[in-house]
């Protein structure tokens, strides 16, 4: 990854002779005498690769013949430190490791600020997103402030830095594709590695255990968020992620899962009998959900508006509700009036996807915001979007019984093209005869 490109990317779009402040998360305790696992805040570490906490990225843009200046604020070396937590690589090594203009010990921020501050034209800063470093900001203004009568004068502009950054994030260069075809498949592996271990009468959190140990065993250091395995009619809740249910014989699961590589995200979501074999009423809404993927699939394309994949996978999925009399085919005139009318919403009430990159839920917007009417934004090639139709049926009055208690998602990851996209999680085992294929043969 080229951050140094990135950071100058950034710089080219301030205000000349303006400063950016942006820092990484703090660490975060769990208890008493432990912390949560550490992650980077992403915006930092897309323009840093620095994965330390305690640090700051500081860009100068440039003014006149001044050139922008990158300055990174990070902990000092420490021998006794190390000893007990790890390397850092302090402020002369991280300078030189990535590429910094300058690099000084977090303890002096305040201080350089005092220098750097003055007579900036504008603070591109992320207010509200780091209370330690508000406070900081607002006391460097003041300062700056009370020198008024020398002629020094505060930045007189504030701009909100994080659209600036969600929208460079939004499209992937090659090297961040190809990051994301990595994770891919490291988490398409570990979703055929489950189905081949599962049975009836095994918990939840056992197939969650082989999805966490093949993540770790190929290289991704967390998952991207936590797994969700939902037997049975758990997984008609959307975000259940209790995963400690005795999984019976004739259930499925869905296990929605992916891991984190290199501080990119995967999301996958597999949807299988525990059995191995699909009865007549879980086939017929998996391949409905299937043929729904599909259609979205058909969808993407530069220049086709974001929405498209979700209009057209909805059209199929009610469609096929119309005719399971799931949704009243006599009380809609067709697949348009019950869309209209929101009747697959008891069903499928969830868009079908987002955006996908160094968070699950990745930043930029899904509408030109610069239209009146903000319509849905066109893909470009580079965006990476989930494609995840679904369907979930709770007993109610006039639904068929067979299918109570059936929830299904299938979810794939995808990187817009030239031509079209290209599929980033194919090694996730799909189609009925695939799944029926390979689910419990672990034990065989």
């Amino acid at each position: 990854m080229d951050y140094a490109a990135r950071r100058a990317r950034l710089a080219a779009q301030m205000q000349e002779g303006s400063v950016a402040v942006l820092a990484t998360a703090p660490e975060v305790a769990r208890n008493a005498d432990s912390d949560y696992p550490y992650r980077h805040d992403s915006h930092f570490y897309y323009l840093t690769g620095f994965t330390e906490p305690e640090s700051v990225l500081v860009l100068v843009a440039a003014q006149g013949d001044k050139p922008a200046r990158a300055i990174l604020f990070c902990r000092e070396k420490n021998v006794e430190r190390e000893i007990w937590d790890g390397y850092r690589h302090g402020p002369e090594a991280a300078r030189t490791a990535f590429g910094f203009d300058d690099a000084y010990p977090i303890g002096e921020l305040d201080t350089h600020m005092a220098r750097i501050l003055p007579n900036a034209s504008a603070l591109y800063y992320a207010l509200a997103s780091n209370a330690a470093l508000d406070a900081q900001v607002t006391s460097w203004i003041k300062a700056v402030r009370a020198q008024g009568r020398t002629g020094t004068t505060a930045p007189g502009t504030f701009v909100n830095l994080l659209p600036l950054l969600d929208e460079m994030r939004l499209v992937k260069d090659a090297d961040e594709q190809a990051l994301m075809l990595r994770a891919g498949d490291i988490s398409g592996g570990a979703h055929a590695r489950a189905m081949r271990a599962a049975r009836p009468g095994m918990f939840e959190y056992e197939l969650e255990a082989e999805l966490l140990y093949a993540f770790r065993k190929n290289g991704a250091q967390f998952p991207a968020y936590t797994p969700i395995v939902a037997s049975g009619p758990n997984a008609c809740v959307l975000h259940y992620n209790v995963n400690d249910r005795q999984m019976q014989d004739g259930d499925l699961v869905l296990i929605d899962a992916g891991c984190e590589l290199d501080g990119y995200a995967s999301d996958i979501t597999r949807t299988f009998p525990v059995n191995g074999r699909f009865t007549e009423a879980q086939r017929t809404l998996y391949e409905l959900v299937l043929a729904a993927q599909d259609a979205a699939f058909a969808a993407i394309a530069p220049g086709r508006p974001y929405s498209a994949f979700h209009e057209a996978a909805l059209r199929v999925l009610v469609q096929g509700m119309l005719d399971l009399g799931l949704v009243d085919a006599s009380t809609y005139a067709n697949v348009d009036d019950a869309i209209a009318a929101k009747a697959h919403v008891p069903f499928y009430m969830h868009g079908t996807g987002h955006w996908l990159g160094m968070d699950v839920h990745d930043v930029g917007a899904y509408r030109d915001v610069t239209h009146p009417d903000k319509p849905s934004r066109p893909l470009v090639p580079g965006m990476v979007v989930t494609v995840e139709p679904g369907i979930y049926v709770r007993p109610a009055a006039g639904v068929p019984e067979r299918f109570w208690h059936i929830g299904i998602r299938i979810e794939d990851d995808v990187v817009v093209t030239a031509d079209g996209y290209r599929l980033l999680t194919a090694s996730a085992p799909k189609t009925v005869a695939e799944i029926e294929a390979i689910v419990g043969t672990a034990h065989g």
